[in-house]
């Protein structure tokens, strides 16, 4: 984001390849040149400037008489910002078209900074008609449709779309429909890589106007695909490929997936030299512990064992066996002398209360204060571990478990963490940078996936003392998250009402901390934060 300079540079390497193959025109990725989402930086007039300076440069390039660009760039039109992309052949600027259906919804406010433009027109690009919808305007029929009446030939989409639980075969299904409207063949070429919240998973795809998948190319994974046009006797495009196309990958490796290219991109981009995090034994910090070093190696991995007189020797036992698998440094650090420390420095104003959440929240405050101080010494970016459904009900302690610079799991369900976490034994995403084949691929003992969760913050706890089993809990919260359904909706479900209302009320209740949480990769339709806005001051508590 804002690395012009860098942009451009990934943008003449990507040319450089693509002129080796043979292409006429490339098409790049939704405000691929400043990078998306660029936010409040297009409100800066020295910032567009800048923009128009560096994709005046690269316009330039192509007098040289190879590949053509189409390129996505914010543009200064009339005194204000606009989301653009275009065409640079034979040394110049050949070509603008703006964005015209400027989304507002969920993570997207480009309504705030970006002009809708005009329905655009097509681009006469070397006897070929070029329909240029630039990505929400392909998510509804109008701009396509418009595009077609108007002679398009083909539709090109450039896209900066977030990933999203199953959002690869709505995307795919939305194509379809514009094909079967407009009876033009599509190429959707998306963004890959993480941008604080955001992670883009590329997954591009080209389809034929008979409906025919002509190229997919890998999710997560920035790849160059070819695709040739020829004219059928009818006059009509048809696309061909010689390249195979790629595998869909499932669910789980997805999910991962996108957590290790989320995490990657914000310590890479921001300059960490790496990370640090509680190994406790339990399976949260377990796999963010794998994440971790899938996205940056082992060297720039840091566990410290953070153990109270209530933590088992299975935990400790389990946290060393995460680290020896994953090949980590593991530091151990005791607590039990600042849980005495506080403990001397309260009895005078404590003397004679019972013991109570108080005593555990010091606990783990002790512990974020730890890895804060560690932090603030190596360098290392402080890695939270907490899960989905913990930041939902409140299940974590401010300025203790919830420290650190990212959230890795703030969108991932408990369940989804047992079902990643069995993913991962199995298998490896491409890329990684932990274990890899056959036997190697078991990043966590087996225990750590199979025993009880515990915070282990007093004798004999586990999880479900105070919250109920996870997989009752999350589908719970996912009908009022991201299926916003009603409390009678729940209930009709089969879930008890009062089970219903105990955990819409720790939703509720806990509002203002997820204000305070570490930022996190999105993963579901509705995440905390940009996508879910709920007053905490709030006295509504109808379903």
């Amino acid at each position: 984001m804002g690395d012009l300079a860098g942009n451009a540079a990934l943008i003449r390497a990507t040319r450089a390849e693509a002129a080796k193959a043979g292409a006429d025109l490339i098409l790049f990725s939704e405000l691929t040149l400043s990078g998306y989402p660029p936010e409040d930086l297009v409100l800066r007039p020295k910032f567009l400037a800048e923009c128009r300076a560096e994709l005046e440069s690269l316009a330039a390039d192509t007098a040289d008489g190879g590949p053509a660009l189409l390129l996505g760039v914010p543009l200064e039109l009339g005194g204000q910002p606009g989301n653009c992309v275009a065409l640079l052949d034979g040394g110049k600027v050949a070509a603008v078209r703006v964005k015209h259906d400027l989304p507002n919804y969920g993570v997207f406010d480009e309504k705030r900074v970006f002009i809708p433009g005009p329905i655009p027109g097509p681009i006469l690009f070397r006897g070929v008609k070029l329909g240029v919808p630039i990505c929400e305007d392909m998510w509804t029929p109008d701009v396509s449709e418009a595009l077609a009446e108007m002679g398009a030939e083909i539709l090109l989409v450039p896209n900066g779309s977030p990933f999203e639980d199953g959002k690869t075969a709505e995307r795919r299904a939305l194509a379809r429909a514009r094909i079967q409207e407009t009876g033009l063949p599509l190429v959707y070429v998306n963004q890959v890589g993480g941008q604080d919240e955001m992670v883009f998973d590329g997954a591009s795809f080209a389809v034929g106007s008979d409906d025919r998948t002509v190229l997919t190319l890998p999710a997560f994974q920035s790849a160059l695909g070819i695709i040739t046009l020829d004219r059928g006797t009818d006059g009509k495009l048809l696309l061909s490929s010689p390249q195979k196309p790629a595998p869909d990958i499932g669910r789980d490796e997805a999910l991962y997936s996108a957590m290790v290219v989320a995490l990657r991109d914000y310590v890479d981009k921001n300059r960490f030299p790496g990370v640090i995090l509680g190994l406790s034994g339990g399976i949260d910090s377990a796999l963010a512990a794998a994440i971790a070093v899938d996205a940056l190696g082992p060297d720039r991995v840091t566990g410290v064992m953070m153990p109270s007189p209530y933590t088992s020797q299975e935990s400790l036992d389990d946290a060393a066996g995460v680290a020896q698998r994953l090949g980590i440094a593991l530091h151990t650090v005791s607590i039990e002398p600042a849980m005495a420390a506080f403990s001397a420095m309260l009895t005078p104003l404590t003397q004679g209360r019972a013991a109570d959440i108080t005593e555990e929240n010091i606990q783990s405050r002790a512990r974020g204060v730890t890895l804060m101080a560690l932090s603030n010494k190596l360098g290392a970016m402080v890695l939270s571990t907490g899960n989905k459904s913990e930041m939902a009900v409140g299940y974590a302690t401010l300025y203790g478990d919830m420290c650190g610079g990212y959230a890795i799991l703030k969108d991932l369900y408990k369940t989804d963490v047992f079902a990643v976490c069995r993913w991962r034994n199995r298998q490896a995403p491409a890329g990684a940078l932990g274990p890899v084949s056959g036997s190697d691929t078991l990043v966590m003992p087996e225990r750590v996936i199979t025993k009880p969760p515990t915070a282990e913050l007093k004798p004999n706890q586990t999880d479900q003392d105070t919250l109920p089993p996870y997989d009752v809990l999350d589908a719970i919260l996912a009908g009022i998250i991201e299926g916003q359904n009603s409390h009678a909706e729940i209930v009709a479900a089969g879930y008890p009402e009062a089970l219903v209302t105990r955990v819409w009320g720790m939703l509720d209740r806990a509002e203002y901390k997820r204000r305070q949480s570490a930022p996190g990769v999105k993963l579901t339709r509705r995440s905390f934060g940009r996508e879910r806005r709920y007053p905490i001051t709030n006295g509504y508590r109808g379903g």
